[in-house]
């Protein structure tokens, strides 16, 4: 069984490389993936669904590595 991989808003907003604002508006978008987790302070989203989007709604941000 392969690990669970997390991110929290922070890495989303890296991943993204947007701001702060602009990560939660992607995050709380009804297209984006639903959060693995809701706590008291954040939500976690698994990475493999964040990646998933990001690579179907913003291919400008995938890694050139062909």
């Amino acid at each position: 069984m392969g690990k669970l991989r997390l991110v929290a808003s922070q890495e989303v907003q890296e991943m993204l490389g947007v701001s702060r604002t602009r990560a939660y508006h992607f995050t709380n978008s009804k297209s984006f993936p639903y959060p693995a987790a809701v706590l008291s302070v954040w939500r976690i989203w698994q990475t493999e669904d964040v990646e998933r989007r990001i690579k179907d709604h913003r291919p400008d941000l995938q890694d050139v590595e062909e």
